[in-house]
């Protein structure tokens, strides 16, 4: 074996072992537990909600702002979220969220430009959302994978921090604040 491909080995080892013990070293929903106040999906997101948030790149550079405006209407076990987006180039759309309550703090949701079905899982302030999007970019679309982390800071207002990735790697994320 010449010393490169040892070399190539040893670099593939340490990524390795260095991802692992990074996805051991990260948060998990139980870690909320006892976080207040309770994050309640339904009941915060009924009626007028506005949200502010920025697109990063991979290198962490800001690459757009948005608002949102949301409407949000709940019937039974049923939340739909009428999101209307405004991009700071003047691009406006529309989201329209379908989620179902499935079982205690256990969510499933879909919209248009959602691939399958999004999960999510609420425990004490934090619900986590996990879906894949189609990605419309200036010449073409790409499949990505969010995971969306919201926490409820208090009764009017929420944080989302969303890592999105491709193949596992990071490529982009997504910070928005929320008010009622």
């Amino acid at each position: 074996m010449t010393s490169t491909a040892k070399l190539w080995w040893v670099v593939r080892a340490w990524l390795l072992m260095a991802a692992t013990m990074l996805a051991g070293c990260s948060a998990e929903l139980k870690d909320y537990k006892a976080s207040q106040p309770t994050f309640d999906l339904f009941g915060y997101f009924s009626g007028h909600t506005q949200a502010w948030g920025m697109v990063q790149d991979y290198t962490d550079k800001q690459t757009r702002r948005f608002e949102v405006d949301i409407v949000g209407t709940v019937s039974g076990d049923v939340l739909t979220l009428v999101e209307d987006f405004e991009f700071d180039d003047g691009e406006q759309s529309q989201r329209i969220w379908t989620i179902t309550r499935t079982g205690e703090g256990m969510y499933q949701g879909q919209a248009d430009d959602i691939i399958g079905v999004a999960t999510g899982q609420e425990i004490g302030n934090a619900l986590q959302w996990q879906y894949d999007f189609l990605l419309k970019t200036d010449d073409s679309e790409i499949e990505v994978t969010f995971d969306d982390w919201m926490y409820r800071q208090d009764e009017t207002r929420l944080f989302n921090v969303t890592t999105i990735r491709k193949f596992g790697i990071e490529v982009g994320k997504v910070t928005l604040f929320f008010s009622k």
